[in-house]
């Protein structure tokens, strides 16, 4: 009985590793379902923008922010993680990547080589965008000079470095589902809704996170701990921002200065010199979605 009780119980961690290793396989985007498409390279360039893709990955101390060779490391409970460089450089950046697998890394998590990509890289909410805006900042990209230099490796400690367990956190917080406008809503919130939840990934940081580092949804947008580990980010529900109009939050996405002649601060800065950059129309759409976020109060932010 004994003897049974084993095999059985072999049998069954057989099985769950082979389901875990089969449910886990990194998926990729094929170039067949891109079909054809003209890059619009403005159009990459908006992305680019409400993405904050300088904020991370321009060369640490570097003023022209067009030099995308990365390094910058984001400290994080898991170890620290250092950002690639994406120039259009063909050997260290992104420069040999095809359309196919800039997709397949913006929505899948998923490299060229078939690694799945820490989440340390916001593809949770990239997966969101649609695949000609994402085409077009791929064109954007490549209009940036090349920048030669690799990026050290991270700094993750096991088993938080084994590739292979991103997989599972993919099944847990990686819905693979593009954003869909709401009827209801109006076209100008139905933008505000993509650029805040897609490029803009803003509940990365406006968002409290659980143990295993997912975004928890009933909080979403109610403030986290700084990524610089000073502080939290704030809350931008209603429950913070009641007294702030539409106007108010598309003119601090501009200027950075807040309804009480106070300016933004942290990485928030970063945020606005990039934000600063928007048509009038697409702040206004931001903070007409913004706006209409319910109060929620959510956790305690972390002291500075």
């Amino acid at each position: 009985m004994l003897r049974k009780l084993f095999f059985l119980a072999v049998a069954a961690g057989v099985f769950g590793l082979a389901a875990f290793w089969f449910l886990t396989i990194p998926q990729t985007v094929p170039a067949s379902a891109l079909g054809t498409h003209t890059p619009d390279v403005a159009n990459g360039k908006t992305m680019f923008l409400v993405g904050g893709c300088v904020s991370c990955h321009t060369l640490p101390k570097q003023e022209d922010k067009t030099r995308l060779g990365g390094g910058l490391g984001l400290l994080s409970p898991f170890g620290t993680f250092y950002v690639p460089n994406i120039s259009s450089d063909p050997k260290d950046g992104i420069g040999a990547w095809t359309e196919a697998q800039f997709v397949t890394a913006m929505t899948k998590g998923t490299s060229p080589s078939g690694e799945h990509l820490f989440p340390a890289f916001p593809y949770a909410s990239y997966q969101h965008m649609t695949f000609d805006d994402l085409r077009d900042l791929f064109a954007y990209l490549k209009t940036l000079p090349p920048v030669s230099g690799r990026v050290r490796d991270h700094d993750v400690p096991f088993p938080f470095n084994v590739r292979r367990l991103v997989g599972g956190w993919k099944l847990l917080f990686l819905d693979g589902r593009p954003f869909k406008p709401d009827p209801a809503q109006s076209a100008q919130w139905n933008r505000g809704a993509y650029l805040v939840n897609g490029p803009g990934h803003c509940a990365e940081c406006h968002s409290p996170r659980n143990f295993l580092g997912g975004i928890i949804n009933s909080l979403r947008f109610t403030g986290g701990p700084s990524p610089d580990g000073q502080g939290g980010v704030p809350n931008i529900t209603q429950f913070k921002l009641k007294d702030w109009s539409i106007a108010d939050i598309a003119g601090t996405l501009e200027n950075g200065i807040t309804p009480d002649a106070d300016s933004v601060g942290g990485s928030m800065v970063e945020v606005v010199r990039n934000t600063s950059q928007l048509t009038d129309k697409d702040r206004t759409a931001m903070a007409t979605y913004i706006k209409s976020l319910p109060a929620i109060e959510g956790k305690a932010l972390p002291k500075k």
